[in-house]
């Protein structure tokens, strides 16, 4: 009776606690607390279901503070006494430990900082295509590996992880990192992490084999004929056809053409009010005036490739160019393709490099600069009709 009484209080202090004193304590209709006569401030809570977990109390701003520390069983009594000992001498040190881990308990995760970079930033600053780019990195990749991850600890070493996990898409992975690096960026502007902090700093990005494939003669001959005929037999839309031959004849991504409007056709150019590298002018040579003229055009539909919903442009073009590159045994050949050809195909006939990152909307030469190796096939052509002419001046004389 007379331990019932002295325990049933809110707390009380026994002899230095340990494993056995511990599972001795009663359990009562009511919780109490037992310190322990060894570190001031260190006791263990014992609840009415019986259940005992560890503690530290102190005083902090004239308000008593407590941290739980664990429940008895997963930590052991000794474990929980060093612990109380560290946050005790961080208290000493004029710290508030209760107040740190409260701040952590509330920080954001990586989901929540993620949405709002999406709706503060993204959304705000950066294209659709991006925006779709950034979206599926976070989806696909960020989240499954880091979603409740604490934005503040998120170290080096997990974004290394994330990055190698992907390891067998290179491309991909890269793109991840950088998404990742501006998001980083963006949290020690809002102060949710500090000045250089950003934990993608010195991960190293994978290499990237830059593809150049570009159509020959010959297989030009061949895409050709195989548009030709299928505008023929209806088996696609003109719109179709239409938009794979501008792509060809003006060099353009394929979004430029496939959000392209009417408003933006000039008699010798096409005047696109934004594109990746902001507002492009693009020269429209006589082939691709043709195309377009050709093309029937929508009441009340500004677009220039229609789709099949009314009043809207076409929103795939891949599905079409699957089907076009199989019929033309292309298999290998992206969309983006037709651009490296055009691209090619200038350099080639001995057009400056210079010019052709113009008509690419390059604004880096050091993206264009990819091509100029097709250079040397017209200097090597001039120079072997050089070399000829001198060998036969030399055989008459």
């Amino acid at each position: 009776m007379e331990t019932r009484r002295r325990l049933a209080g809110s707390s009380c202090a026994v002899p230095k606690l340990t494993k056995r004193s511990v599972e001795k304590l009663p359990a009562f209709e009511h919780d109490y607390i037992v310190f322990d006569s060894d570190v001031n401030g260190f006791g263990v809570r014992v609840l009415p279901s019986g259940r005992r977990s560890y503690l530290v109390q102190y005083r902090s701003g004239g308000r008593t503070r407590r941290i739980a520390i664990g429940q008895h069983g997963a930590v052991t009594v000794e474990g929980a006494r060093k612990r109380a000992k560290e946050l005790l001498g961080s208290v000493a040190a004029g710290q508030n430990p209760a107040e740190v881990i409260a701040l952590h308990r509330g920080a954001p995760t990586v989901a929540s900082v993620g949405e709002r970079f999406m709706r503060e930033h993204v959304a705000v600053r950066c294209k659709p295509s991006t925006e779709r780019e950034y979206r599926r990195a976070l989806d696909l990749f960020i989240y499954p590996a880091m979603r409740n991850h604490k934005i503040v600890d998120v170290v080096r070493a997990d974004i290394a992880k994330l990055h190698h996990s992907a390891r067998h898409i290179p491309y991909q992975a890269n793109r991840t990192l950088g998404v990742l690096s501006k998001l980083f960026t963006l949290c020690e502007i809002w102060g949710l992490r500090p000045d250089g902090s950003n934990p993608c700093r010195h991960v190293p990005k994978y290499r990237e084999e830059k593809r150049e494939r570009f159509l020959s003669p010959e297989e030009l001959r061949r895409l050709g004929g195989t548009l030709a005929r299928l505008e023929i037999e209806g088996e696609e839309t003109v719109f179709v056809i239409a938009a794979f031959r501008l792509l060809l004849f003006t060099g353009c991504r394929l979004g430029e053409i496939q959000s392209l409007q009417w408003s933006y056709v000039a008699a010798r150019y096409l005047e696109l009010p934004d594109s990746k590298t902001g507002a492009r002018r693009i020269p429209l040579p006589p082939a691709a005036r043709a195309v377009l003229d050709a093309l029937p055009r929508e009441a009340g539909n500004p677009f220039v490739i229609l789709g099949a919903v009314p009043g809207q442009a076409i929103t795939d073009l891949q599905r079409p160019w699957r089907r076009i590159r199989a019929e033309a045994g292309l298999d290998d050949v992206r969309i983006h393709d037709l651009r490296h050809t055009y691209a090619s195909n200038a350099v080639a006939n001995g057009m400056p490099i210079q010019m052709v990152g113009k008509l690419l909307g390059h604004t880096q030469l050091q993206t264009t600069m990819r091509y100029a190796h097709l250079a040397d096939d017209p200097i090597l052509r001039a120079a072997e009709r050089n070399a000829a002419a001198l060998s036969d001046a030399l055989v008459g004389a």
